[in-house]
């Protein structure tokens, strides 16, 4: 049975034909006074939002930035940076957002990659970034933002006493300039009125990939718009004035710009800014500000459940729950319900599927109904469907195969890629887009959605396709596994065999019994071509810049292994 064919005539949203500044100056028209950001005990009002965004862009523009140039945002969640992203789109620039820890090599890659004429960082992050300008092809001016500048006086004081010693001595007079001094004396010059384009690139993410060279993604307006009102209607929350949201997630990631900033901004929501935190910082935070909506991934929500301050706490502000950017597994699901149920509040966790290419989330697991191992139903206007890889063919209901997508959503392409482009992004006879995803799943007869893992990860052992994601499943039931990651390895005889590298809970010893005790439990669950053949005990795995299991890195450590046995 496949799924029924696409209606030519869909009911869609009423999306704004207007530009990401546009949205959210249509929100401070709505919410004048409401707060759009909080930072460190410090408010910022719709209007005086708009007004910080009227004069970064007007510095932009005074300092020779155009329509389409480029200009990196090297930053973590900060006021400054959510200023200058729709300060560049105001003018019709383009903001490069990438993660602050990325090295020095990688930054100068971004840079070139882009040919970005400024870049703001935050101070602690200057001396890196100088570095990487001094390498990069062009002279790109550098913006230095610091924390302290959006505190009031008191908060200021507080906060250089406590943490400004650990950061790095700024300015450095001869590569850069502060950005509080580069708002307040740009010169004054009357902005030119920028058309709304549908196709135009608004915002470039990249590919959270463990290797290789990352990709650009050109995401426009309209996308980043239309996320926004989608996952309003499918959260069934009233996502608007007076809504708090902790935005935690990275703003260089989807999730964390799409979902955490824009999609609030957007709804006349706050956005609580949180630009570093721990485990236990980000349960205080919790417990201080009581947002009614959180979203993270799933290590974070795994983390969040051994914290101690929040044992006895009542959460019940909290009326959505959100997860993204990687998989949950069901044991994780029902142990984090259960907690959110014991401290009353009225939430379950509601699973996302979607990525950076699609800005973010494409699916959502409903209000009030959950089916085991789903990912939700997708959202308005957000088409899928599972074929056989590579191909528009349909697989029948149930069966496995690569999650293609269709919507508002999608990206305009990748930049300066055009080999990856029509691999990714291909249309049909009737002439529209699909994303391929590069993604296993299936879908059931209610058109619930469920995600397996990646094409890319799949072991061919003996000829048999062997997944990684549902031997993982398997692991991490196991009551002495705290998480694992599982790979293909080298084998002369079946090609490939199964390597799982395990970390295991505090107190349970690495032993070889151990590993034995852990292989018996594997026969009952997995077949004789899924079980590993080796079992590699590790404190920790490596992890991606959002936070995934970096599975490549074990790859790519295995093969180095065999190449110099």
């Amino acid at each position: 049975m496949k799924l029924p064919p696409v209606e030519k005539k869909r009911v869609v949203l009423p999306y704004p034909e207007t530009t990401m500044f546009g949205a959210v100056l249509d929100a401070a028209n709505r919410f004048p006074k409401a707060p759009a950001l909080e930072f460190m005990g410090s408010y910022t009002t719709y209007t005086q939002l708009i007004k910080k965004i009227e004069q970064a862009a007007t510095a932009f523009y005074a300092a020779g930035i155009r329509k389409n140039d480029v200009v990196t945002i090297c930053t973590p969640n900060i006021p400054q940076a959510i200023v200058a992203i729709y300060g560049l789109n105001r003018i019709g620039a383009i903001a490069s957002v990438v993660h602050p820890l990325s090295s020095q090599k990688n930054i100068t890659y971004y840079l070139d990659y882009t040919d970005s004429k400024m870049i703001l960082t935050l101070d602690n992050f200057y001396e890196k970034v100088r570095d990487a300008v001094a390498e990069a092809k062009r002279d790109t001016r550098i913006l230095v933002a610091r924390i302290q500048d959006e505190l009031s006086p008191i908060l200021a004081a507080g906060y250089i006493l406590k943490s400004g010693k650990k950061y790095l001595k700024y300015p450095d007079k001869g590569h850069g300039m502060e950005w509080s001094n580069f708002v307040k004396y740009a010169r004054r010059v009357t902005l030119p009125p920028v058309a709304y384009d549908k196709e135009k690139t608004a915002i470039i993410l990249y590919s959270g990939g463990t290797s290789g060279t990352p990709k650009g993604i050109r995401l426009s307006d309209f996308g980043f718009n239309a996320l926004g009102m989608q996952l309003v209607e499918a959260s069934g929350l009233n996502i608007t004035y007076g809504c708090k949201f902790l935005s935690v997630m990275p703003i260089f990631h989807g999730f964390g710009l799409g979902i955490g900033i824009h999609t609030m901004l957007e709804n006349g929501a706050m956005c609580i800014l949180i630009p570093q935190f721990t485990k236990d910082t980000y349960a205080e935070t919790v417990l201080k500000k009581k947002p009614h909506f959180i979203a993270g991934v799933p290590t974070l929500y795994e983390a969040l459940l051994g914290v101690d301050s929040l044992k006895n706490a009542d959460l019940s502000f909290l009326k959505g729950v959100f997860s993204g950017g990687d998989s949950m597994s069901v044991e994780l699901k029902k142990r984090c319900d259960e907690f959110f149920r014991a401290h009353n509040a009225d939430v379950q966790i509601r699973e996302g599927y979607g990525l950076t290419e699609s800005v973010n989330a494409t699916c959502l697991t409903p209000m009030n109904r959950y089916k085991e191992g789903s990912i939700g139903l997708p959202l308005r206007d957000m088409i899928f469907k599972i074929v056989e890889p590579g191909t528009f063919n349909e697989v029948p209901t149930g069966e496995l195969g690569e999650i293609i997508i269709s919507g508002p959503t999608i990206m305009l392409g990748y930049l300066k890629n055009e080999e990856e482009n029509e691999k990714t992004l291909r249309h049909d006879e009737d002439g529209t887009k699909w994303l391929f995803t590069g993604d296993l799943g299936c879908v059931d007869e209610e058109g619930f959605i469920y995600f397996k893992q990646r094409i890319k990860r799949m072991i061919i052992s003996s000829g048999y396709n062997v997944y990684p994601a549902q031997i993982e499943k398997v692991l991490n039931k196991h009551p002495d596994i705290d998480y694992c990651c599982a790979i293909g390895v080298k084998d002369a005889y079946k090609m490939h065999k199964v390597r799982a590298y395990i970390v295991l809970k505090d107190g349970v010893p690495e032993t070889a019994e151990e590993k034995t005790k852990i292989l018996e439990y594997c026969k009952k669950y997995l077949d004789v071509i899924e079980r590993p053949r080796e079992i590699v005990f590790r404190k920790e795995l490596p992890r991606t810049l959002v936070g995934k299991v970096a599975y490549r890195v074990l790859e790519e450590e295995a093969a180095e292994e065999e190449k110099n046995k």
